[in-house]
């Protein structure tokens, strides 16, 4: 069978490339088998699969849309920074090693190996392929070490889409510049263009539109409109769209905005009912009505960042009166101790944590679990009291190990005797209709409000709802024609 392919390239991060992914494959899946890939993704932002496999939550996300299970080969380099321009480097799904960024392009010809190896595992499953490139495709210092970019189109012959984002301004010279600026033998096979999160009028747009097919000879395929997604976000550049925005909701929930936030998609179920404000470490806590302090990707840096900015005192004066939740390292912070024997900072030491639950953390090894779990609910306190014996599902990706002498979902995480300060391994606890009703039923019932089970869009309705707009607004005869459906 014939390899087909599609590579959606962005002038830019940002600009909405995951997006247009996971419409086309969403829209592709209906007839075909379809599979998404990302040669190299750069995100704190992960998720697990079935059989244990980390990759980026992008791929996925897309995965799903296109009704497919994902799996480590549709992004087979996952890069995850820690600081100080060095990055684990995920190959396949599993750690690989920490390195620097010169370190990794060092090893560029050895992560070739591994995307080709991906890719034709993944042709011989699908009909298609439909990739996605990362940050700016002109990116014109590193074409000779581009995997996932100028590499990707290279190795695959695929045509290619480019998307830019208007509503950064620049748009029109950002895409003749990026074609301009690519090489030749990529630049012969883009073959159109999508405009992204347009707010304005199309009349007055469509001029500049003709302007740019005729300079390049490359058609404009639509210009998408801005709309809420209702996916995941892809990493934390995202974040910056959450900021500032005021959402009418009069429950407030603020997630603490650690250095090396990862996963902070956790909290995303949740803007749905409450006004989630992310609170940078010097910022003034305010007077939430429930804190979370998220996964991160170094605990016991974001502990002492926590603990110099007096951020740890501001929270734990919220004890008892207020929902405390900690994920996966903000479910260690929350301990009396974390112990560290050089894997996380470099040195063995013993580090004196918020004092919130009654457990202790050791990270002694190199070794990250990464698994999919299924828990019961072990029903204590006023928010979790009426789920006893509820299943709920997630993801672990951590090291270290915890111990807890009351267990809140089967053997993981703990909670206080208050009931109100809880603390677990799971990412993924808010996509649980039942926890996050239970939460937000307690915040409201708290506040006097009138509480209303949710009538949430289901991840399908998502992928269907992104998938119409797409056909509504993009040329899809035109579209099928390049991508050979």
């Amino acid at each position: 069978m014939e390899k087909k392919s599609v590579l959606v390239l962005g002038t830019a991060s940002h600009v909405g490339k995951s997006s247009v992914v996971t419409a086309i494959c969403r829209i592709l899946s209906r007839n075909y088998r379809v599979a998404p890939f990302k040669a190299q993704n750069m995100s704190l932002n992960s998720w697990i699969t079935k059989d244990g496999k980390e990759i980026g939550i992008a791929q996925a996300i897309q995965a799903k849309a296109a009704g497919t299970e994902p799996t480590a080969d549709m992004n087979p380099v996952l890069l995850k920074p820690k600081g100080d321009c060095v990055s684990q480097v995920i190959l396949l799904g599993e750690p690989y090693a920490d390195k620097s960024a010169g370190q990794y392009y060092d090893s560029i010809d050895e992560m070739n190996a591994v995307l080709e190896g991906a890719l034709e595992r993944l042709w011989n499953e699908h009909d298609f392929i439909v990739m996605e490139g990362a940050g700016g495709a002109a990116e014109i210092n590193l074409y000779e070490r581009d995997i996932v970019n100028v590499g990707t189109a290279r190795l695959t012959q695929a045509p290619i889409i480019l998307v830019g984002d208007i509503e950064r301004g620049g748009v029109f010279a950002s895409l003749y510049g990026t074609i301009a600026l690519l090489p030749d033998d990529v630049r012969k096979n883009v073959k159109g263009f999508i405009i992204n999160k347009f707010r304005g009028d199309l009349e007055i747009l469509k001029p500049g539109l003709k302007q740019l097919e005729e300079k390049t000879g490359i058609p404009v395929l639509g210009v998408l409109p801005y709309f809420k997604l209702h996916i995941p976000s892809e990493d934390s550049v995202s974040l910056g769209d959450k900021e500032g925005k005021e959402t009418g909701k009069e429950i407030e929930i603020a997630v603490i905005r650690l250095p090396r936030i990862s996963n902070f998609t956790d909290f995303e179920p949740l803007e749905g009912f409450a006004k989630i404000r992310y609170v940078d470490l010097d910022e003034d806590l305010g007077n939430p009505d429930a804190i979370m302090i998220p996964g991160t990707k170094n605990t016991v840096n974001d502990l002492l960042d926590l603990r110099a900015s007096g951020m740890d005192k501001k929270i734990r004066a919220f004890k008892g009166k207020i929902p405390i939740f900690g994920i996966c390292g903000g479910y260690q912070m929350l301990g009396k101790t974390i112990f560290d024997s050089g894997v996380e900072n470099g040195v063995e030491a013993e580090f004196e944590g918020l004092g919130l639950l009654d457990i202790g953390t050791k990270f002694g090894a190199y070794k990250k679990k990464t698994i999919q779990v299924t828990k019961k609910v072990n029903a204590y306190g006023p928010i979790l009291a009426p789920l006893d014996g509820e299943e709920i599902k997630g993801y672990e990706i951590h090291m270290g190990i915890t111990d807890s002498g009351r267990p809140v979902f089967g053997d993981d995480g703990a909670i206080d005797e208050a009931g109100l300060v809880i603390g677990t391994y799971l990412h993924g606890l808010f996509d649980n209709r039942n926890i996050r009703n239970a939460l937000i039923k307690y915040l409201s019932e708290k506040k006097g409000l009138e509480y209303r089970p949710e009538e949430a869009m289901t991840e399908d309705e998502a992928y269907e709802e992104l998938a119409r707009v797409v056909e509504r607004n993009l040329d899809m005869e035109k579209l099928y024609e390049i991508v050979g459906a």
